[in-house]
């Protein structure tokens, strides 16, 4: 597992075909390492190509990209292409999103998730050594089945390397699963460390046991919440959106072992109910400061990045800022620069 003090900065890139060019440039501008789309209402693989246009360099990836109602041949040769045209920048994030949306919104089939993401990545892997090794393609497994191959469709290797697959995952099954067959997990940002302790880290090495090479390097990238502001106002409006967030997210039962791990295991089912009465307000006010201490990072702009450093530098290989309100790219701007200096690497 890659572990050091030094970990990439990516920012969030939500821009429409439209707006990439300039969003893209905005990005790179500001100091991020790399940006990152996520599947909402518009395609997340689209905007990346105009990302790698106008900010050539910069890292690309897709966090994620919804992967069940995609094929894995569909997806080898999306990252395949975007591979080629970054030259060499490009991650594959995959995540399996829930049932209701599997089966309601993208009309499609659902699965046991682990066992489906499991394959899904394997026949990935052996249509990439297909394509870039020339190895015959032979995969056969209980949800996909890869056969055939003909020069025509080959688009053979890249001379930029495979890219890396990520998938997200947060309980035991998925975090061993990236372990064992992924090249990363895409930590969820509603998380808190002594559950990334307790349950992620521990099952990640498990995974990665069984792999040919335990050694082999395997990339951890955090989503991370940021409370900022360059005011008392804007610090104010970084924490209401934020605490919002969380309530969101502490609703749902999967992520109830983040809560119980640091003791906020009971407000699970009070914000369950809540949501389900669309009580946004009250489902807010039950969630205390100490929680949101737990699970983002709170300071001025001057602090954040020392705060960053301190709380993931043992054990991230990059960093997702998520921050779901207004902040003036002043801001990031002195944070990214910070960050970069205390690891000693200014640009």
């Amino acid at each position: 597992m890659t572990q050091g003090t030094t970990f990439k900065i990516d920012g969030p890139f939500y821009s429409t075909l439209d707006t990439a060019a300039a969003g893209a440039a905005e990005l790179a501008g500001i100091g991020y390492d790399g940006l990152y789309t996520l599947e909402g209402a518009h395609d997340p693989f689209y905007p990346l190509v105009i990302a790698a246009e106008h900010a050539p360099g910069i890292d690309i990836a897709t966090s994620i990209a919804v992967s069940f109602p995609r094929n894995p041949l569909h997806l080898a040769y999306q990252a395949l292409d975007l591979q080629n045209f970054s030259k060499g920048h490009f991650y594959l994030g995959l995540g399996s999103q829930i049932k209701p949306h599997i089966e309601k919104r993208f009309g499609t089939e659902f699965s046991p998730v682990a066992a489906r993401m499991r394959e899904q990545i394997l026949a990935i892997k052996a249509i990439f050594a297909c394509f870039q090794h020339n190895e015959p393609l032979n995969f056969q497994g209980n949800y996909y089945r890869h056969t055939l191959m003909t020069p025509m469709f080959n688009p053979g290797p890249c001379e930029y390397g495979l890219p890396p697959i990520l998938t997200g995952g947060f309980g035991p099954k998925m975090c061993q699963m990236a372990g064992e067959v992924a090249d990363g997990l895409i930590v969820h940002p509603f998380h808190t460390l002594p559950y990334i302790d307790q349950c992620v880290l521990p099952n990640v090495r498990q995974g990665q046991a069984l792999r040919a090479d335990p050694a082999e390097a395997f990339l951890l990238s955090f989503s991370a919440m940021v409370i900022t502001g360059s005011s008392e106002r804007n610090l104010e409006n970084a924490y209401n959106g934020v605490r919002s967030l969380i309530a969101f997210y502490g609703s749902t039962p999967s992520y109830l072992p983040a809560l119980d791990a640091v003791g906020f295991g009971d407000l699970q089912p009070r914000l369950n109910r809540l949501s389900k009465e669309n009580n946004v307000k009250e489902m807010e006010a039950l969630i205390p400061r100490e929680l949101v201490e737990q699970i983002a990072v709170i300071g001025e702009p001057h602090e954040i990045a020392q705060k960053l450093v301190e709380k993931y530098g043992g054990m991230a290989s990059r960093i997702g800022i998520y921050a779901p309100y207004f902040a003036e790219p002043g801001v990031w701007q002195g944070i990214i620069a910070d960050i970069k200096r205390l690891q000693g690497r200014e640009d």
